[in-house]
């Protein structure tokens, strides 16, 4: 498994840890064995659940107690997972948070799913190169998230969870035929200068949304006459075109090398102040949110901010809240894993084994 590193350190490298091993033997037997616990390799089993996904189970959970109960194991996890005390912890409502997200983690610790990521792809276009980046996610510490782009559109999907916004759930979504021109550094520090700013954007991505439905509507109606199709609207046609040389904007300055001064508005929370103190270009977003196990999912409007080819921001305008996030660099080979065929055959081989 790699982790992410310890909160707030985006920039630090991916954590690794053991999960399960297999041996193969002669004559075409296989021992499967859970690394998970702190009382060294024991017994496990490994099965095929359907085309891109496995599980493993621990024979053996009494491995993974400790002799000081719960509240030992909670403290040994706090210290591998976030690399502090439950002393260090002052805040309740991150305490909170914590203690749920290790109850949520522990309950599965004798049963796993594995599912293969197919990461994006990549082309020249791309504002940058997609993949998979770090980001910091206020009390529930660094999250691992995937970006892509979608034509006028970038994605962020969460590849691990939290008690609110669970994995899969897309977490953040940037409009990028809609950039944002920040005010200058002093009024930066304004919040409510940016907030009118996003909000302006926000209203007109609406009327731009509404506008479209229309044209749609309209296009309907013209091909359900029963004689000659209907011409455009005037004021449809002009729209269009407006949104078509906003699109255009937009392309253009997402290739634009200048960079700018870039601070927090005051009053925004920052799991980690030491971020870029200049960006290249910020778009209009949204970000999800929910209450605790995904209720009342919104999505709320906010600034995506681009530093470089390795990080971006995102303003939560709503949470007052900053996310920096940065790319995963690992290149995944300090497992000494086989290649994707030869671990498939493997698999396949102890599942006949096992049937």
């Amino acid at each position: 498994m790699y982790l992410p590193p310890h909160d707030p350190h985006v920039d630090d490298p991916m954590r690794f840890k053991p999960l399960f091993r297999i041996h193969l033997m002669e004559r075409k037997c296989a021992t499967v064995e859970c690394m998970y616990g702190h009382k060294g390799p024991h017994n496990g089993h490994i099965q095929i659940v359907k085309k891109d996904e496995f599980s493993t189970k621990c024979n053996q959970t009494d491995h993974h107690r400790m002799s000081g109960g719960r509240q030992e194991e909670f403290r040994t996890w706090l210290r591998e997972e976030w690399g502090r005390t439950l002393e260090d912890i002052f805040h309740e409502h991150m305490q909170e948070l914590i203690l749920m997200k290790f109850i949520y983690t522990s309950q599965y610790d004798n049963c796993l799913t594995y599912r293969r990521i197919y990461l994006p792809p990549s082309s020249p276009d791309d504002l940058i190169r997609p993949g998979l980046f770090k980001g910091t996610y206020g009390s529930h510490g660094l999250e691992i998230v995937m970006l892509s782009f979608h034509g006028k559109k970038a994605k962020g999907t969460k590849i691990t969870g939290d008690p609110n916004i669970p994995a899969g759930q897309q977490t953040v979504e940037i409009d990028l035929a809609h950039p944002l021109q920040l005010p200058d550094i002093e009024n930066l520090r304004d919040f409510s200068e940016l907030s009118r700013i996003v909000l302006e954007v926000q209203e007109q991505v609406r009327r731009e949304e509404q506008e479209q439905e229309q044209r749609q509507e309209e296009e309907e109606h013209s091909q359900q006459a029963a004689c000659q199709p209907a011409a455009n609207p005037l004021g449809g046609e002009g729209a269009e075109g407006e949104e078509t040389a906003a699109g255009a904007e937009g392309t253009t300055q997402n290739k634009s090398p200048a960079s700018q001064p870039f601070v927090l508005p005051m009053g925004v929370i920052s799991r980690n102040e030491d971020y870029p103190r200049t960006c290249r270009i910020c778009f209009y977003g949204t970000g999800l949110i929910a209450g605790h196990g995904f209720t009342s999912p919104e999505r709320t409007p906010g600034v995506f901010v681009l530093f470089d080819d390795d990080r971006f921001g995102f303003i939560w305008l709503e949470l007052k809240s900053f996310s920096l996030y940065s790319r995963i660099k690992v290149s995944f080979q300090n497992a000494e894993a086989p290649s994707r065929e030869a671990f498939d055959e493997m698999l396949k081989n102890i599942q006949s084994l096992a049937t």
